[in-house]
């Protein structure tokens, strides 16, 4: 994989999903803010300092994040394949590292090693006890696409069925261990408890 001279990949564009419906937090998960920073502002410039190509897609990204604003699909259900769907559509490049914006502890070191590990139409990370992660993943652009519009028409919108309709490879066990040593960086945070929880355990490690 080749990057440009400013360090940025240019055969990878990163979308960050911010359609979610929040409906268990009970606000924009978009707008948490962690370490004083609202997630999708800290994710979107962890991207930036990535990915030439940024997407911001669904939902109201702060005005500051960087990234072209794409729009979801109308006329679908709700869900997260829509968002996945339009970041594919949408993007430049031929992969694309998806994000949910609810990893509020996501650490550069596991995208990294996303990008860096045998390449498939999907590289998803595998940890336990949440098993695949799919909105922190890499995906082919043209095949991943082709089976997920065809998923989504049929109304067939769980990720992990998309995850086996097409060929997958999974980051897990020492791999993961070495780009996420303490295991925080897929922290999903769905609820106001979880998020009380995810701060609590950062700011323990910040003080260690």
């Amino acid at each position: 994989m080749s990057e440009p001279a400013e360090g940025r990949f240019a055969e990878v564009s990163g979308a960050l999903l911010l359609g979610g419906a929040s409906r268990r937090m009970g606000r924009d998960k978009a707008r948490l803010e962690v370490g004083g920073v609202p997630a999708a502002l800290r994710l979107a410039r962890e991207l930036d300092a990535l990915f030439e190509d940024v997407l911001l897609v669904g939902g109201d990204p702060p005005a500051e994040a960087p990234g072209r604003r794409v729009a979801d699909p109308e006329d679908v259900p709700r869900c997260a394949l829509r968002g996945l769907v339009a970041a594919l559509g949408a993007a430049r490049s031929p992969r694309v590292l998806v994000l949910a914006t609810d990893l509020v502890a996501l650490r550069p070191e596991l995208l990294l090693a996303l990008l860096a590990f045998p390449e498939a139409d999907a590289v998803v990370p595998r940890a336990e006890p949440g098993g695949l992660q799919p909105l922190c993943a890499v995906y082919r652009r043209e095949p991943v696409l082709a089976v997920a519009r065809r998923r989504l028409a049929e109304g067939s919108l769980a990720l992990r069925g998309l995850l086996d309709a097409v060929e997958t490879r999974t980051l897990e066990g020492a791999d993961l261990a070495a780009a996420d040593p303490t295991g925080d960086s897929l922290l999903n945070v769905n609820t106001p408890e979880e998020l009380a929880e995810a701060r609590a355990r950062l700011a323990g490690e910040a003080s260690a």
